[in-house]
């Protein structure tokens, strides 16, 4: 039995069943034994892969957009410009070789990157250290400023709660124990106020997952951009609302059972895109977009004909695949979206629509 596993047990035994919120917490973030704590879960030696990993022009794109967003806002100086979960910094080094001939944008930046996981800052450090980077934990630390920020995903991986419609009440998803395994349970029926609303557009026997911190984070991110100007891309998998029992784990890039090896696997869940963008007031957003479309938009084909030029043989493969896995609907381009949050009254970065004006923002 894993030193996690004990632990779990021990708290279950002393407080009783666990949110699954609180099991997410305790697997990715156990000061000791949480998965991001303990390891670098990136690349083929890790368990999964994100898009900056698999080619530069995402990371390309999503900085050029961004600084295009700080042009149209009258390259406001000093700025902070951030990333949420910066992974091995692969996407900010992108981010920053792309924006380089952007007059302006080096100089007047202040880097922070938001991160918990000790081996990424060292990746990070190591990457990015011709930037002077600065580190946070938390997103509520960033500087009352003028605000340019990417999150890619990182808020698939913010701990959920889980609820199972009955009637007009609902039963929430607990991790119990069982002999010395983790098995997930129900609680009785009750009241739950933040799924009010939920109960037009579910029946009984629907799962609905909410994520509290989300809206939290993304309501520090929004008062900094209401107040001081900037743009927040948000790139992540999900949908507008949130419909299903999304939980996942993945070991060694494939799928695992969330509960079987806790601490030795990414746990992460579907995103809920409304979540983000309500809490966010009173900046506002733009029209939720498929990654592929984002990415077509801002060139991604003529970028990577530029740089097929410069190849050839398994590298020139390699580099087709990896344009393909990005922005084709049967990988990554519909499955993950993006979606903007910027100050009333200004356009949305390029590659993204505004809300349409019939609409209530």
């Amino acid at each position: 039995m894993s030193a996690l596993t004990q632990h779990l047990l021990t708290r279950i035994a002393q407080d009783g069943p666990l949110k699954i919120s609180d099991y997410m917490a305790e697997c990715l973030l156990h000061p000791q034994h949480g998965y991001y704590i303990t390891r670098d879960p990136l690349g083929q030696a890790g368990d999964f892969t994100t898009a900056p990993e698999i080619s530069q022009m995402f990371g390309e794109l999503l900085g050029l957009a961004l600084a295009q967003s700080w042009l149209d806002q009258g390259s406001p100086a000093p700025f902070t410009l951030a990333e949420l979960g910066p992974g091995r910094g692969t996407l900010m080094a992108d981010l920053l070789r792309a924006t380089r001939g952007v007059p302006g944008f080096h100089d007047a930046m202040q880097l922070y990157l938001v991160e918990a996981s000790p081996p990424l800052r060292a990746a990070q450090a190591e990457l990015l250290a011709g930037y002077a980077p600065q580190w946070l934990d938390r997103v509520d630390a960033l500087p009352e400023a003028p605000l340019f920020l990417v999150a890619n995903e990182f808020f698939d991986a913010l701990p959920i709660r889980q609820f199972i419609r009955a009637g007009d009440l609902w039963s929430e998803r607990r991790i119990a124990a069982e002999g010395d395994s983790l098995q997930p349970g129900l609680t009785p029926p009750a009241p739950e106020p933040a799924l009010d609303h939920r109960l037009a557009d579910t029946k009984d026997g629907d799962l609905v997952e909410l994520c509290p911190a989300a809206g939290a984070i993304a309501g520090q991110i929004g008062a900094r951009i209401a107040q001081h100007g900037g743009t927040a891309l948000v790139a992540d998998y999900g949908d507008w609302r949130s419909q299903g029992d999304t939980l996942q784990a993945l070991r060694n890039h494939d799928h695992a059972d969330p509960f079987e090896t806790p601490g030795e696997a990414d746990l992460t869940a579907h995103v809920d895109f409304e979540e983000i963008a309500t809490g966010a007031a009173p900046a506002t957003h733009s029209l939720l977009t498929t990654q592929g479309v984002f990415l077509e938009r801002l060139g991604i084909t003529a970028r990577a004909q530029a740089l097929a030029k410069a190849l050839s043989g398994d590298a020139l493969s390699s580099h087709i695949a990896a344009h393909r896995r990005l922005t084709h609907p049967e990988e990554m381009g519909t499955l993950f979206k993006i979606l903007a949050l910027f100050p009333r009254g200004q356009r949305p970065p390029p590659g993204l629509e505004p809300l349409p004006t019939t609409k209530p923002v």
